[in-house]
Order: C-alpha cells, then sequence, then structure tokens
C-alpha cells in the first residue's frame, strides 16, 4: 500500500487531496484525480489519513492499518458504493472490519471509510509496488586492462 502521510480530507470539499505544500497560513493541496490546487487556511479542518483511527473494542485502531486488511480481503478491489443502502452497508463493514465499535462508529463513518476506500483503490493504492527485476543475462566481467607500454628512455 502506497504512503498516506500526504493524503489528506479536507472539511467542506469533497474527495481526497495530496499535499503539495504548506504555506505561513495554511497548505496547498491537490485532488487525487487531479485538478485545480486548492489551499486550506490554517482555520479549516485538515485531516492526514495516516494520521486517523477507527474505533475498535480493543482501543483506536490506525486508519493504514483498516485500510490495509480491507485492501488485503477485497485483493484491491473497490469496495461496494458508499451511497448504498445502509443496511447493507453496515453489513460489508461488519463483515470486513469485524472488531469495530457499534457504539462510536455510525453508519455516516462507515459510508465515509468507503469512499475513501474506493477512492483509494482507483488512484492504486492497494498496488504492490513491482519487484526489482532479474536481470535478463549474468552482468559482463570488467574488462582486463593491458599492461603499460614502457616509457622510453630520454637518452636516445
Amino acid at each position: 500500500m502506497n504512503d498516506l502521510k500526504q493524503v489528506l480530507a479536507i472539511a467542506g470539499r469533497p474527495g481526497l487531496y495530496q499535499l503539495i505544500a504548506s504555506t505561513r497560513t495554511g497548505l496547498v493541496a491537490e485532488p487525487l484525480g487531479g485538478g485545480a490546487r486548492v489551499s486550506a487556511s490554517a482555520r479549516q479542518q485538515v485531516h492526514v489519513l495516516d494520521e486517523m483511527a477507527l474505533y475498535t473494542h480493543e482501543g483506536e485502531r490506525p486508519l493504514r492499518e483498516v485500510l490495509a486488511a480491507v485492501g488485503t480481503l477485497l485483493k484491491g478491489a473497490e469496495a461496494l458504493p458508499h451511497n448504498s443502502d445502509g443496511s447493507v452497508i453496515t453489513a460489508e463493514f461488519t463483515k470486513l472490519v469485524p472488531d469495530y465499535d457499534e457504539g462510536k462508529v455510525y453508519l455516516s463513518d462507515m459510508r465515509k471509510f468507503f469512499q475513501w476506500y474506493n477512492t483509494l483503490v482507483r488512484f492504486g493504492f492497494f498496488v504492490e509496488a513491482p519487484l526489482a527485476k532479474e536481470p535478463k543475462s549474468p552482468p559482463k566481467p570488467a574488462k582486463k586492462k593491458a599492461p603499460a607500454a614502457p616509457k622510453a628512455e630520454d637518452g636516445e
């Protein structure tokens, strides 16, 4: 899974954003799908996905771990749409994250989770990085230097 340290959710703006730069008065971000850059002031609520957590019965579980586990279960495929029926969303979320705290995780949180997960899938966050390719042929041995020609004598 790719790094979520640069992926932002900005309150009042739909979708996910990638951090471009920090400014004196806030930050500059770009939508994950590309598009016009936006600025967010220091007064806006900006959440980094890497720092978010989900309430479980054992305590808080980092969102990056939950996303990675769901990505593994679904083999990197998209989950159901976030605008599905509430009972379907709840049933699917319970299947994928069985230890979530029912008293603290609401349907709106589940919808947002599926929306973010599907967005990350579309932009390749769950694609494994390609392994280093094996060289097709063995490396060529280094050429040996020919012995240097003897120096000419000055007394000719």
